[in-house]
């Protein structure tokens, strides 16, 4: 570890300074030779360099989806050319290369912070021996020696012995039960951080190998810092403690506000934006408006926690437009199935209320009666006119006029008809 450490000592200088420009602070205001003022120091230093990774945070959010996404392409070309290693390499990096994916981009801050973490190292290291390193003089030196966290000096490992703990002012007990309970909190961070992106953050509709080797690294990581934080000095350990609880604090607020497609954080925040909505009527934040866009932009391909999202705008009488904010619409609005066919939500058909006895039997007794009344009626108007009594025209004994014939009578033509022609005798 010291040599490793050694590697990054041209940093070291930069980070010292750091250090002692925020123990002139803390210093006075609970004393220059204090646990508080260089513990804080070093928690200050954890929380400057993650404010300057955020930017490599934000593109390793990224990265970390579109290798999720491509996750179904890379399993296909693994199966096809799963005899021709070199062959899949080349089109790994093609599909790469036509995604603008990078796949060491999910390691970039912890690519970033090795520097810092490895100076820090060197310094502390360089206190315990009793060297000055950096802007660390003699005076600052000394007033390091004698600050403690809980019994435990800055600069004291697990693995010290009771002599070397000693010249530090303290015992080994503190000392080991102070980096024991140190290393525990540091691994819980890590299974929780881990964990946290696989139950909530993940597509739980695509099972690729990418979710088995996550979900190995949740439990790798915790063993890994167990193993090694028995190495690092009191003052490492309050680094990266304080540092995966950076991460873990910054993680859930991607997972509320910005979570992965298809996951159950995402389902949660539709939810919540959907209640949201339909109460004010409007998509208030920039981030939401910017997620409702991404969702009409999809149109068919939908998961179905986003179809689930604008079926509930519809019932509520709005529609999400194409530039993310709403508008009110018709109720009878078009709803999405679980396949993302269009359908019309109808109201529902109302059931008729139950009627008692009496008001079924008299309902049925006029309803017979204006059945025999609409018999009654049918009957006189379906009598045949030869059934009418005649005028008086008729019973005179008159003829109808021009040779033509009132009625048609059954089988022959209308108008004028031809004479017969004289039968031969």
């Amino acid at each position: 570890m010291d040599t490793i450490a050694s590697l990054f000592s041209f940093i070291t200088t930069p980070v010292s300074w750091v250090i002692v420009q925020f123990h002139s602070v803390y210093g006075a205001l609970f004393g220059p030779d204090t646990g508080w003022a260089w513990g804080l120091s070093i928690v200050s230093l954890v929380i400057l360099i993650r404010i300057c990774l955020i930017p490599l945070f934000v593109k390793q959010i990224k990265s970390t989806r579109a290798m999720q996404t491509l996750q179904p392409e890379m399993k296909k070309i693994q199966e096809r050319y799963k005899n021709d290693k070199q062959r899949q390499s080349e089109e790994m990096m093609k599909l790469y290369k036509e995604t603008g994916t990078n796949p060491l981009s999910s390691c970039l801050p912890i690519l970033a912070q090795s520097p810092f973490f490895f100076a820090l190292y060197h310094v502390l290291n360089s206190i315990a021996t009793g060297d000055t390193i950096g802007v660390i003089n003699q005076s600052l030196l000394q007033s390091a020696q004698k600050a403690h966290i809980v019994g435990a000096p800055l600069a004291a490992k697990f693995t010290d012995s009771s002599s070397k703990v000693e010249a530090l002012g303290a015992s080994l007990t503190d000392v080991r039960v102070v980096t024991a309970i140190m290393i525990v909190l540091m691994s819980a961070s890590q299974f929780f951080t881990q964990r946290q992106l696989m139950t909530k953050n993940v597509d739980t509709t695509v099972k690729t190998p990418f979710m088995q080797q996550q979900k190995m690294l949740m439990y790798v990581f915790p063993v890994m810092f167990a193993v090694f934080g028995i190495n690092f000095p009191v003052g490492v350990l309050v680094y990266w403690l304080t540092t995966n609880v950076w991460t873990m604090g910054q993680q859930m607020y991607v997972i509320h506000n910005n979570p992965t497609p298809g996951s159950k954080a995402q389902a949660s925040y539709l939810e919540r934006l959907n209640k949201h909505v339909a109460q004010h009527d409007k998509v208030g934040r920039r981030r939401d408006r910017a997620i409702v866009k991404a969702i009409v932009a999809k149109g068919r391909d939908r998961n179905e926690f986003e179809r689930k999202f604008i079926n509930g705008l519809s019932k509520a009488g709005l529609v999400a437009q194409a530039d993310g904010t709403v508008i009110k619409g018709d109720t009878s609005a078009a709803v999405e199935t679980e396949d993302g066919t269009p359908t019309t939500a109808t109201a529902k058909r109302q059931q008729p209320k139950r009627q008692s006895k009496s008001q079924r039997q008299h309902g049925g007794a006029t309803k017979a009666a204006g059945e025999a009344e609409s018999k009654t009626s049918l009957s006189k108007s379906d009598e045949p006119e030869d059934a009418k009594p005649a005028s008086a025209a008729q019973k005179g004994g008159a003829k109808p006029a021009g040779g033509t014939r009132s009625k048609a009578q059954s089988g022959q033509r209308k108008g004028p008809q031809r004479p017969k022609s004289p039968s031969k005798k």
